[in-house]
């Protein structure tokens, strides 16, 4: 799983449901929690996809209830979207066409850097580093599609 993989159609790549895991790690003070549950993706009447994120999320012992809604839309060429809020403010770009993309997120005086990473036809990674004065913050999310695309050979495999 050390190799990247090209996505050349990032909207068709993240279509459908994918099993999600974070991990949240406080570098400031040390605590770490836990989100589990489901992301979907589904087609936007307009184009592109809408990503509903739920499950359950954990910090301090403590379990609720958690979601979040972004929209993926068409970007500048089929490997790229353009990440939006729910209510349609920009969030950052994203370009998978090399496997592995980088991008910022100015939010008030904190800094949201991710890297995302594409480790297969059926798994993928972000990490969001946030930095700022009140902010310090290691986010890890491993996606794992629910029904494997069988679109793609998986390396490693005949």
């Amino acid at each position: 799983m050390g190799e990247l993989w090209p996505v050349p159609d990032v909207l068709a790549y993240l279509a459908g449901r994918w099993r999600t895991e974070r991990s949240v790690r406080d570098l400031a003070n040390g605590l770490d929690g836990r989100f589990t549950g489901v992301t979907a993706f589904d087609p936007l009447d307009a184009g592109g996809l809408i990503s509903r994120e739920s499950g359950a999320f954990t910090w301090q012992g403590v379990t609720r209830p958690a979601e979040r809604t972004l929209r993926y839309e068409p970007g500048a060429g089929p490997g790229r979207a353009d990440v939006r809020f729910a209510d349609g403010r920009p969030f950052h770009g994203l370009d998978l066409t090399s496997g592995r993309h980088v991008a910022d997120h100015p939010c008030a005086a904190d800094l949201y850097r991710g890297e995302f990473t594409v480790r297969g036809p059926d798994r993928w990674r972000t990490v969001w580093r946030v930095g700022g004065p009140a902010k310090d913050l290691l986010l890890t999310t491993d996606y794992v599609r629910e029904t494997p695309s069988g679109r793609h050979p998986r390396p490693g495999r005949v």
